[in-house]
């Protein structure tokens, strides 16, 4: 059975992730700094195969011992998926080194020291795919992210350079690009009034929020340990990043929403 690690596991985009792969026969190691006793419990009622370790992904020893266990205890992982991360809103001016330095540890420092630990596995047998989820934030800017925009983007620098450093010794490196995305993390940020649900609807060309399960799907589509598909950072954002119109536009030229759409 193949084996997958999913970080930031607890809920959205990385709950979706565990059951898909679970669901696609992946044995399923779920990591996060919250407790994953009722996750795990409702996926394996499903039949699935799952395994769950709390801990802090941005502590090199909490990675050792995760990447030790899933060697010892599966056989090493078939796939990493480095999902977990951290949101700032903040004016750069007003942002402090101990903001910058907490989202570049969880958000960039973390998913190197898991593509190291896990890599190393995967480099040893021959084959292996990572899957980085990085964001439309790491693609283009954003106001008022400075530390995001930048752990984003060095996620998908760090993606890029393992994927030609390790693509001809058999493994994968990929990433995916969400753009917004209806979780926990944009409830949080929407709370602060930075944005509301009219600004993400409009100025994407779908019209809406993506869902966690098709980001979910992505990723999976990215994870197949005999793909040719290397280096890419493929976004996932119903095509906010290939538009440059405007507002009032997009608006004018789109179809009315349907009744299942105004439900999202």
């Amino acid at each position: 059975m193949k084996v997958a690690v999913v970080t930031g596991a607890a809920q959205g985009v990385g709950l979706a992730t565990s059951e898909l792969l679970a669901d696609s026969g992946y044995h399923v190691v779920m990591t996060d700094v919250q407790p994953l006793d009722d996750q795990l419990a409702n996926l394996r009622s499903g039949g699935r195969q799952l395994s769950a370790i709390s801990g802090d992904i941005s502590d090199s020893g909490f990675v050792s011992e995760l990447a030790s266990k899933v060697q010892r205890d599966n056989g090493g992982a078939d796939t990493l998926v480095n999902n977990a991360g951290i949101s700032l809103i903040c004016p750069a001016e007003e942002t402090s080194i101990d903001q910058w330095q907490q989202v570049i540890s969880i958000n960039l420092t973390a998913p190197f020291l898991l593509c190291q630990a896990f890599g190393k596995q995967m480099l040893d047998r021959g084959s292996g795919s990572i899957v980085n989820v990085a964001s439309i934030a790491g693609l283009h800017g954003v106001i008022h992210r400075t530390a995001y925009n930048a752990s984003k983007h060095g996620l998908i620098g760090l993606t890029r350079t393992l994927a030609a450093e390790w693509g001809g010794r058999g493994v994968r490196v990929n990433a995916v690009c969400p753009g917004w995305i209806k979780t926990e993390m944009d409830a949080r940020d929407m709370g602060s009034g930075a944005y509301s649900d009219d600004d993400i609807i409009n100025r994407v060309p779908q019209a809406r929020f993506a869902r966690p399960q098709e980001v979910a799907r992505a990723i999976a589509f990215l994870a197949e340990s005999d793909g040719f598909i290397n280096g890419v950072s493929l976004p996932v954002d119903g095509g906010w990043t290939g538009d440059a119109s405007w507002d009032a536009l997009r608006i004018k030229t789109r179809r009315p929403a349907t009744s299942d759409e105004n439900k999202l």
